[in-house]
């Protein structure tokens, strides 16, 4: 039975906005232990997970999957959240669990073909539906923008870096007109634009080789998406299917997929505040956009609490930390009372709508919990 319901959910959510009350203090520690309990717990036999879980015996009674078998983006969020914890392939309560979940993402983009954007052959998973036909490869990508540098194994290490230069080749190659890589296919491509442009940017930062203009794209692309009436995010184009190159690549953009302003100034705020540099250039833009944070109808997201909304969360988060001061210290109180709040009896999140698998929104949960711990 859950701990709480989706509408009693939604009544701490005002508790983000700036202006809010101080929320009581909350033992997020626990929960992250917990949560990442429950990740290491239902670790499929393949080393991988799914939607609900790593196997069927782990997936909740009743529950509608997209598809049945464990895919590359649950497992890379989870893995996400295992090494944010402090676990890495060497190290950590969890390592053999990070280690394995590395393996089984390696083996799909081992596999997979150089051209195009898909780094495996599975498709129609939840998470694909809602952020993108190709969040794989984003996903995949920002884990291996963490591991890369950290993995003592020298042959594992460079079977990582391998996959991780094929990845960003991929990225690279298959970027779209307008800056982006808002493929159709999905409610909420911008997050795939995020996790895409953030793998690009840590790369270049390790050395990496990767086209300034490709960086420079995404944050023109960013930018006119501030200017456009309510700072919403155009994006999309007919096309992209797991496997192939995606069609439409170079062609015009339509309207974005998902009109829900949250992803979308998350996105803005992660692109904008990267660097000193950034914040400096960009103070009326983010000022703007950290002022919404005051809304608690924008923070409300899509009106309930799915995925795509914990995703965002976690933008915002790594946005605001990296200025530290007043503002972060205040959203991150606000965001762990109310994260700890929606945490389930075992151990686990899920989303009410759009996002509703465990795997996923737990490992964005546990990110957003850990945010203020130091990166890879």
């Amino acid at each position: 039975m859950r701990r709480i319901m989706a509408g009693v959910c939604l009544m701490g959510l005002a508790a983000l906005c700036f202006g809010a009350k101080e929320p009581p203090a909350v033992d997020a520690a626990r929960a992250v232990k917990r949560g990442v309990d429950w990740l290491a717990s239902v670790q499929g036999a393949d080393g991988g997970w799914g939607q609900d879980g790593g196997g069927t015996t782990t997936v909740r009674q009743g529950e509608r999957l997209e598809t049945q078998s464990n895919d590359v983006a649950n497992t890379a969020v989870a893995v996400m959240a295992l090494v944010r914890d402090g676990s890495g392939v060497d190290r950590g309560p969890y390592g053999k669990h990070v280690r394995r979940g590395v393996e089984f993402i390696l083996r799909h983009v081992e596999q997979a073909p150089r051209e195009g954007l898909a780094v495996t052959s599975v498709s129609g998973t939840q998470i694909q539906r809602k952020l993108g036909p190709f969040i794989d490869t984003f996903l995949t990508s920002r884990l291996f923008a963490d591991l890369d540098g950290h993995i003592a194994d020298n042959t594992l290490a460079k079977r990582v870096q391998a996959a991780f230069g094929k990845t960003l080749d991929k990225i690279q190659a298959n970027q779209l007109k307008d800056g982006s890589w808002n493929f159709s296919g999905g409610w909420a491509p911008i997050l795939g634009t995020s996790m895409a442009s953030q793998s690009l940017d840590r790369a270049s930062a390790k050395g990496f080789r990767v086209d300034r203009q490709v960086l420079a794209r995404v944050d023109n692309y960013t930018r006119e998406a501030r200017k456009s009436e309510g700072g919403a995010a155009g994006g999309g184009v007919v096309g992209g299917v797991a496997g192939g190159v995606p069609r439409g690549r170079t062609g015009s953009v339509a309207a974005s997929a998902s009109p829900v302003a949250l992803y979308e100034g998350a996105q803005q705020l992660e692109q904008m505040s990267r660097t000193e540099s950034d914040r400096k250039k960009n103070a009326k833009e983010i000022s703007e956009l950290k002022s919404k944070l005051g809304d608690a109808s924008y923070v409300r997201g899509f009106g309930s609490m799915g995925g795509e909304e914990f995703f965002s969360y976690l933008n915002v988060s790594d946005s605001l930390k990296r200025a530290g001061g007043a503002e972060w210290e205040k959203w991150n109180s606000n965001i762990k009372s109310t994260l700890v709040n929606l945490q389930n009896n075992d151990g686990t999140w899920a989303g009410h709508q759009c996002i509703t698998g465990r795997v996923a929104v737990t490992g964005a949960a546990i990110l957003t919990l850990a945010a203020e711990r130091p990166e890879r």
